[in-house]
C-alpha cells in the first residue's frame, strides 16, 4: 500500500513539474497542442498539458547576427569584400515558429543575398561615401522579406570594405590629384581677388593724381630702410611736373 501510494505521488510531482511553465519577461512560450497552434503566453506562470502540449520559448530581445564577408562586384567593376552586422528582434513570436523553421539562419540568408544585391547595384564612391544611404536600402529591403516571419530588423551596418591593393592606390593618387586641383583653384581665387583690389586702388589713384605720388614716396620710404647699396627707383613724368611746378610758384 505504502508502494502504490508513493508512486501515485511520484507520479503527481512528474506531473505538475511537467505542467508548470515559467517564461521570463523577455521570452514568450508558443504552444502546440497535438500539434495544432494553440497562441502565445508569458511571461510569467502558467499550466500546460503534459504529453498533450509541447511549448517552443522564443527570445524577444534584440538579436545582433553578423553577416559573413560576401564578394561583390560594384556597378563599376570593381571587386569588393564586404562584411555586416544585422540588429532584429522577433516581434510576433507565433509568426517566428510557425512560418519559418529557423528565423536567425533565415534572416541571416536573406541578409547575405540581398548584401551583394544592392552593393552590385551601386558604385564604389558610393559605398565608401554614402554608407548611411546603403544601410538605410539594405534594412528596407531585408525587413521587407523578413515581415512575414514575425521579424524586425531595425539595424543593418556595413561593416568593412576592402577592396584590392591596385584599386587603394588608384584611390589615393586621385585624392592626391584632387587635393591639387583645389589648392590651385583657391590659389587662383586668391590672385583674382588681389587683382580686384589692385584694380580699385589704380582706379581711386587715377581720379586723385596726388594720392599716386605719395604711394610713390612711400614705397621709397620703405626700399631706403633696408640695406641696399643702390637704389633704382623710376620716377612718373607726373610727380616731376608737379615739382617742377612746386619750384616755378
Amino acid at each position: 500500500m505504502d508502494i502504490a501510494v508513493g508512486i501515485i505521488v511520484a507520479v503527481i510531482v512528474l506531473f505538475l513539474i511537467s505542467a508548470i511553465k515559467v517564461v521570463r519577461e523577455y521570452e514568450r512560450g508558443v504552444i502546440f497542442r497535438l500539434g495544432r497552434l494553440v497562441g502565445a503566453k508569458g511571461p510569467g506562470l502558467f499550466l500546460v498539458i503534459p504529453i498533450v502540449d509541447k511549448m517552443v520559448k522564443v527570445d524577444l530581445r534584440t538579436i545582433t547576427l553578423d553577416v559573413p564577408p560576401q564578394e561583390v562586384i560594384t556597378r563599376d567593376n570593381v571587386p569588393v569584400n564586404v562584411n555586416a552586422v544585422v540588429y532584429f528582434r522577433v516581434m510576433d513570436p507565433q509568426a517566428a515558429v510557425v512560418e519559418v523553421l529557423d528565423y536567425i539562419e533565415a534572416t541571416r540568408q536573406i541578409s547575405m543575398t540581398t548584401l551583394r544585391s544592392v552593393l552590385g547595384r551601386v558604385e564604389l564612391d558610393d559605398i565608401l561615401a554614402e554608407r548611411d544611404k546603403v544601410n538605410r536600402e539594405l534594412q528596407q529591403i531585408i525587413d521587407e522579406h523578413t515581415d512575414p516571419w514575425g521579424i524586425k530588423v531595425s539595424t543593418v551596418e556595413v561593416k568593412d570594405v576592402k577592396i584590392p591593393t591596385e584599386m587603394q592606390r588608384a584611390i589615393a593618387r586621385q585624392a592626391e590629384a584632387e587635393r591639387e586641383r583645389r589648392s590651385k583653384v583657391i590659389n587662383a581665387e586668391g590672385e583674382f581677388q588681389a587683382a580686384e583690389k589692385l584694380r580699385a586702388a589704380a582706379a581711386i589713384m587715377l581720379e586723385a593724381p596726388g594720392a599716386l605720388q605719395l604711394r610713390y614716396l612711400q614705397t621709397l620710404s620703405e626700399i631706403s630702410t633696408e640695406n641696399a647699396t643702390t637704389i633704382v627707383f623710376p620716377v612718373p613724368i607726373e610727380l616731376l611736373d608737379a615739382l617742377h611746378g612746386r619750384s616755378q610758384g
